[in-house]
């Protein structure tokens, strides 16, 4: 375990001295927080995070190690991980590896040991920051120039950085680990077949989408309306991504025409991108909502879930068109967390319904779409 200093260095002129965790290097980003106490390594390789410097706010993280198992992408897709204090012996019976080994692999720039309270205060107080990480420049005033010079993510596409390339068919149900309720086992004539728009989208959403009978095939979010169509799907979901929703322009064309033509689901960017199609504004808030305890009550049943969040946008209410509806609300800001279209059969929600890692009290929203493809079959 290396002991080399690192520092953090905020736009605001703030600069936070720890130890390197992970590689070392220089990265640049948005300065967030996420709430989980477990769960590490699904937030590293959740695609969402593109772009930013990921503090947690649980302080010890590594207890568990990590494994080829708990991943959300191909890889880690965060710019950079603080914690307050990394876990030298991980101890769990699934733990293939050390998280400092896995940063380190992966190319992840990390800083341990600095007050992740005080961060997190001065977050919440002030909002995401963008900041610079860094173990091989020390010097607070290069750092901070640096810090005020990151792009920032409002305006850019941060889609594009992350899409796959090219199209496949996804056959994985969800883990042994999920206890979940048994895989449906429909009748092999009667599978509806989801075309999922991959904006950066987390595997467990593909395995639930699977678990529930579907025969899945994910194209890059990039593809276009007519490209979709052709592969016969009974129904459309639009993923999950990082950044800005308004500069994905060519998604919210193609959502547009799909709407009247096939039924819709979509999650977090997707519920963002779903109702900007419908002609809805999307605003930036203040420091974002990101954890696995986030309180949203749906509005429709009067039940209270509590859910696993991450974004930084949200859908303006005053925007909204008469054509959508509100179905569920977020306790904590009273946000939009969830949109139904009254004439087409679409929908969708600003929080993670599959979890991972995270409660499990909204899977029924992909037992509720699925159950729209068959009817309309």
């Amino acid at each position: 375990m290396i002991t080399q200093p690192a520092k953090l260095a905020l736009e605001d002129g703030t600069v936070l001295t720890g130890i390197a965790l992970g590689a070392l290097g220089e990265v640049d980003g948005e300065v967030v927080f996420n709430t989980s106490m477990t769960g590490y390594q699904e937030i590293l390789t959740d695609p969402s995070y593109h772009g930013q410097i990921v503090t947690m706010t649980y302080p010890e993280m590594g207890n568990y190690g990590v494994n080829a198992e708990d991943v959300e992408s191909a890889r880690p897709r965060v710019a950079g991980f603080i914690v307050r204090e990394h876990s030298r012996s991980p101890s769990n019976f699934r733990a293939q590896g050390g998280l400092h080994d896995y940063l380190r692999e992966h190319q992840i720039v990390g800083l341990a040991e600095i007050d992740t309270r005080s961060l997190v205060r001065r977050i919440r107080t002030l909002g995401a920051m963008k900041g610079v990480l860094s173990s091989v420049d020390l010097d607070d005033a290069r750092l901070i120039d640096k810090a005020r010079a990151s792009r920032g993510l409002v305006g850019r596409d941060l889609v594009r950085e992350v899409v796959p390339q090219g199209t496949r068919e996804w056959r994985d149900s969800l883990s042994d680990w999920a206890h979940l309720t048994p895989p449906a086992v429909p009748d092999p004539a009667d599978v509806p077949h989801v075309v999922a728009l991959d904006f950066g989208m987390k595997w467990n959403i593909a395995r639930h989408l699977v678990h529930e009978g579907c025969r899945v095939t994910i194209v890059p979010g990039t593809a276009g309306a007519e490209e979709i169509l052709a592969l016969r799907p009974d129904g459309i979901f639009l993923s999950n991504g990082p950044g800005d929703p308004e500069p994905v322009d060519y998604a919210i064309r193609s959502i547009a025409q799909l709407l009247p033509q096939r039924p819709i689901f979509g999650i977090c960017l997707g519920h963002q991108l779903l109702a900007l199609a419908c002609g809805a504004k999307t605003f930036k808030l203040k420091f974002g909502h990101r954890g696995a305890n986030q309180p949203v009550l749906n509005l429709e049943t009067g039940a209270v879930e509590i859910t696993a969040q991450n974004h930084g946008f949200a859908v303006e209410e005053s925007s909204l068109p008469a054509e959508l509806t509100i179905t569920h609300r977020n306790l904590n800001d009273q946000t939009i967390a969830g949109l139904r279209h009254r004439r087409f059969p679409a929908f969708s929600v600003q929080y993670h319904p599959e979890a991972s890692a995270g409660p499990h009290d909204s899977r029924y929203l992909f037992r509720q779409f699925r159950s729209l493809l068959v009817t309309r079959a």
